[in-house]
């Protein structure tokens, strides 16, 4: 047991100055980079779904169990059988191999033909997705330690943004001038080289680096005893089903607010990409920043800022959603739509950093991924489901406004996803006490 144990001496962790050392910057930086391209994929049928609904002639429910369920069921399955791997072996190759396969299924996509193909590149996209956050999770953990994790989570969490704000607009201008097959293949390509590059460029931490003043167990632990672990663990659960609820949200918005955008304010596929993206972008990046900043100061005064903080995001930012839902003013919904942005994914970084925080060193992937499949399950599967069927029952008596009222649904998780997160701040530092001891 003590052979397995890895002591102060026998580690090259990050200290002071080895948190922001160039290597563990650029890996940072390259998990970013990869991550961007894991939500630009996933996420570029919700900007295609306009043209594909015209050219396949299918209903909204189909769209939403395409966009939804067909991703999330492999994404689902595979995401823990692959975390439970990346606790074990190296994590940069199964990064860098799902990377690969994941935009050879993007590029693909282009050239379906029929509501089932799709399903089947969906299904297949996911798969690959599935190596993605949590191994990334798990290495960032073993470079940054604790002190500084929710900072090093939060640059991890501007990926949406950067995918908004660089990926989306060229996307959306490559769909209006080629259309919508060609977003795809421009997406999918670039994916493929830099998967190449991760592997060539990308170095395997240490496990456990981040902790080397003090004895931490880095022995393999089994599934059955990790979850054990987990589900004692009261921060974990509430952590996990405010995700979830955040999960339903971000999806059900990111899928279906480009439809909604063309049917009640009647804007292009070009003005929905130029405006929704780098608003989303902007703002999105400022919050998540400005959030992990702002933690990263007040954590040194009171720890229970690390989840008062997301509680407080997530809490304003319900409001914030019912106006860009309901106003009809331009500059008011655009407002309001720039307001939830920078608040919606605030709770981002401060959620992965306190997973690792509760989770011993050989379980961190694997905590991450059981978190991910209930936000994926619950909220990524059904927040596009939930909407896409609303929008179908309300529309013989709404018409198009029907998307109006259907979309309130991010409204209430929202607020039910910020009183979770004030709860888990109760049992943080309990539970992360109990991850590290040494037994």
């Amino acid at each position: 047991m003590a052979s397995e144990r890895l002591s102060a001496v026998q580690m090259d962790g990050a200290g002071e100055k080895g948190d922001w050392s160039f290597p563990a910057v650029y890996t940072l930086g390259f998990l970013t980079l990869v991550s961007a391209f894991n939500y630009l994929d996933r996420s570029l049928l919700g900007l295609a779904l306009p043209a594909i609904k015209a050219e396949m002639h299918i209903s909204d429910t189909a769209l939403g169990l395409v966009s939804g369920f067909a991703f999330l069921l492999f994404y689902s399955i595979l995401g823990m059988p692959i975390a439970w791997l990346a606790d074990r072996y190296n994590r940069r190759n199964i990064i860098a191999l799902g990377f690969a396969f994941w935009s050879c299924m993007t590029l693909l996509t282009g050239w379906v033909v029929n509501i089932w193909q799709l399903a089947l590149t969906r299904f297949l996209m996911g798969a690959g997705e599935a190596c993605g956050i949590a191994p990334s999770n798990s290495i960032i953990s073993d470079i940054f330690r604790a002190e500084r994790r929710t900072l090093a989570f939060s640059i991890f969490g501007t990926a949406v943004s950067i995918s908004s704000i660089l990926f989306f607009p060229v996307m959306g201008w490559v769909g209006h001038v080629y259309g919508w097959r060609a977003m795809f293949v421009a997406a999918g390509v670039p994916g493929i080289v830099l998967s190449l590059m991760f592997i060539l460029t990308v170095k395997e931490p240490q496990r456990g680096a981040s902790d080397a003043k003090r004895k931490v167990r880095t022995e393999k632990e089994s599934f059955a005893a990790t979850l054990a672990f987990l589900l004692h663990s009261r921060a974990y659960i509430c952590i996990v089903c405010g995700a979830t609820l955040m999960g339903l949200n971000v999806f059900a918005a990111s899928v279906w607010t480009p439809t909604f955008l063309t049917r009640v304010h009647h804007m292009t596929l070009v003005e929905v990409a130029a405006t929704i993206g780098p608003i989303r972008g902007v703002f999105g990046l400022a919050g998540v920043l400005l959030g992990g900043l702002l933690i990263d100061r007040l954590i040194r005064r009171a720890s229970h800022w690390r989840m008062t903080i997301p509680a407080l995001a997530c809490l304003l930012a319900a409001p914030a959603e019912l106006v860009f839902i309901l106003a009809d003013d331009s500059w008011l919904w655009l407002t309001a739509y720039a307001i939830s942005a920078f608040l919606l994914l605030v709770h981002q970084g401060p959620v992965f950093a306190a997973i690792v925080s509760v989770a011993r060193v050989r379980m961190r992937a694997l905590a991450t991924s059981i978190l991910l499949f209930s936000a994926a399950l619950v909220g990524q599967a059904l927040g596009p489901l939930i909407v896409g069927a609303l929008n179908d029952l309300l529309q013989p008596s709404l018409g198009d406004i029907a998307i109006r009222y259907s979309m309130l649904v991010i409204v209430v998780t929202a607020a039910l996803a910020g009183l979770l997160f004030l709860l888990a701040g109760r049992f943080l530092d309990a539970d992360a006490r109990r991850a590290l001891e040494d037994e």
